[in-house]
């Protein structure tokens, strides 16, 4: 009876991670019907303009990130050695990510003319308001999981540090990306509201997956540890290492999911308007 009761709570605990991919893979048809529309859309020489500076510096930004995981692969083996193998992908991978965030967060301001008086989108017009407070509710969950385990003693302060600054500053990124996608003020050219509304949905979707990825992952790897420890297992069935395991591998099959979408979604908007061709 025990070991079908842990086999349920097994199960029960991946369940979140499997909604949390359906509802990203729900939020791609929204990124679909903007760059639908964009299509659609004859941007005016403002707005073919915005395009290739956005798509530019997003391209730069990243290539910067990748550099610097580079440089931190680097720093590993010089530091760690023979030991640093297993540290190469995870490194690359955050530093790709935080450089996503960045680009997002510090997008150039469109130089197209606004609309008069002022006029701005609600944030769930951009974006699911679900995803973005999942997004808040994982990195609140790492943190409290890397200082439990800190406090503890199960986590050495390099890791520690790690685990927590990588998603707290991505989160912070994210929350200004968020915070400037609804501020700005939409532009005046009903041939540009397109391209504009796709430039955010953009913004607000590629911010939210990353932030979402660079905390679920090490959460799920903090809760693997936290589960497979001996110390914690006490005589008989105890469910909390099972929930925690099992907590563990749904955070890190959610947060793969998302890498996947995310992957597919840096390819810049584009727009087959006479305006970007001619």
């Amino acid at each position: 009876m025990g070991r079908l009761i842990a086999f349920v709570l097994f199960i029960a605990v991946l369940v979140p991670g499997v909604l949390l991919a359906r509802a990203w893979w729900l939020a791609a048809g929204r990124r679909a019907v903007a760059a639908g529309a964009v299509e659609f859309a004859e941007p005016s020489p403002a707005g073919a303009a915005t395009l290739q500076r956005q798509a530019q510096h997003g391209r730069r930004i990243r290539q910067l990130g990748l550099l610097l995981g580079v440089a931190g692969v680097i720093g590993s083996v010089v530091l760690l050695a023979e030991a640093s193998v297993f540290l190469w992908v995870p490194v690359l991978a955050a530093a790709l990510l935080v450089g996503v965030v960045l680009a997002e967060a510090t997008r150039p301001r469109p130089r197209w003319k606004l609309a008069t008086p002022p006029r701005r989108p609600r944030r769930g017009e951009l974006i699911s308001p679900w995803l973005v407070w999942i997004m808040r509710a994982v990195v609140a969950a790492e943190v409290a999981a890397t200082v439990g385990l800190w406090s503890s003693g199960e986590l050495g302060m390099p890791v520690a540090w790690a685990a927590l600054i990588v998603p707290v500053v991505s989160w912070l990124l994210a929350e200004t990306a968020l915070l400037r996608a609804v501020l700005r003020p939409l532009p005046s050219e009903g041939a540009d509201v397109p391209v504009d509304e796709a430039l955010r949905t953009w913004t607000a979707h590629l911010v939210t997956a990353a932030a979402t990825v660079l905390a679920l992952l090490p959460l799920g790897a903090l809760l693997l540890v936290a589960g497979i420890d001996p110390d914690g297992v006490s005589e008989g069935y105890d469910f909390l290492p099972v929930a925690l395991v099992a907590g563990g591998f749904s955070a890190l099959a959610a947060g793969i999911a998302v890498a996947g979408f995310l992957l597919t979604w840096l390819r810049p908007i584009r727009s087959s308007a006479r305006a970007l061709t001619g």
